[in-house]
């Protein structure tokens, strides 16, 4: 990696404080996990449950660097063409036409340029000069398909992509690279390989207070316990969507607009559309009667 991230992040307590101040607390393994991509360099993948802070992960490490965030969102079709670069077709019959009115001669080579290429998010991360690397997110990796997998290896191996009409684009600054996946299907073995990784779970409840405190200011310690203590009862029952640190969050947050100082049955009742989004969820809630959520709150 570059002097500017050693310089930077000189050492792991350094990385600690920068995402503390952020209001991104991470347990030791996963500060040593970004710590180790950032500086070996080195793609890392971080797998959990949704809303757990993967994605946060890679919009704090970005902010710490100071350089940009570039989101690649896969999804089930994505190919390589929407994730590398495109022409621009409409400025190559532009050019056409105006080298036809001029009466000049217009090659291939003229057309399939840098001036008419557009840079897709990968392309795009490899591309950039630094002297802060790009921080480049593949979000939801795992709702891409094998092909585009394969796609990736050349990317992750070497911070480089073969075009073909301009050959290999190398990074001069490579890109800090982090993969999510909320490992709704297994990875192959040859993507893995490649990457760091680290399981993101649930936090311990103490860390979920502190949280959400950092991340909604103003928080009264009694509500964020008795929220907290809530999330827990419900990621023991069988939901399709426990709640995660996001949906967390904005259910304080919801609390909070509410002027909701002391949570009490009614009341969670009627914001449970910010914790849960599956009917059936809040159904199961609901069929526990009106005081189970709010039963293992604690003063």
């Amino acid at each position: 990696m570059s002097e500017y991230v050693e310089r930077a992040l000189p050492d792991v307590g350094s990385l600690r404080a920068a995402l503390d101040a952020l209001g991104y607390l991470a347990d030791d393994g996963l500060v040593t996990a970004l710590f180790l991509a950032l500086r070996l360099p080195q793609p890392l993948l971080l797998e959990g449950e949704a809303g757990v802070g993967k994605t946060e992960a890679a919009k704090s490490v970005a902010a710490i660097l100071g350089g940009p965030l570039i989101r690649l969102q896969c999804y089930d079709g994505l190919d390589a063409a929407e994730a590398l670069y495109e022409w621009n077709h409409p400025r190559q019959l532009l050019g056409i036409r105006l080298a036809e009115a001029r009466h000049e001669q217009i090659g291939e080579d003229d057309l399939f340029s840098e001036a008419y290429l557009l840079r897709r998010p990968v392309l795009a991360a490899l591309s950039h000069p630094g002297p802060a690397p790009a921080v480049l997110l593949i979000d939801e990796i795992d709702r891409a398909d094998d092909d585009f997998e394969a796609f990736l290896l050349e990317v992750l191996a070497e911070a480089a992509v073969t075009i073909p009409e301009l050959g290999t684009v190398r990074a001069t600054v490579p890109p800090v690279v982090l993969l999510t996946s909320n490992r709704t299907r297994d990875l192959h073995d040859a993507l893995k390989r490649r990457c760091l990784y680290h399981w993101i779970d649930y936090p311990e409840t103490e860390r979920l207070i502190e949280i959400v405190r950092r991340r909604v200011p103003g928080t009264s310690r009694e509500l964020a316990v008795a929220v907290a203590a809530a999330v827990g009862r419900l990621r023991a029952l069988e939901l399709q969507k426990p709640p995660g640190i996001a949906e967390t969050i904005d259910w304080i947050s919801a609390l909070r607009l509410l002027g909701v100082d002391v949570l009490d049955a009614q009341i969670a009742g009627s914001t449970l559309g910010s914790l849960l989004k599956y009917r059936e969820d809040q159904e199961s809630v609901r069929e526990r009667g009106p005081d189970w959520l709010v039963a293992g709150r604690r003063p």
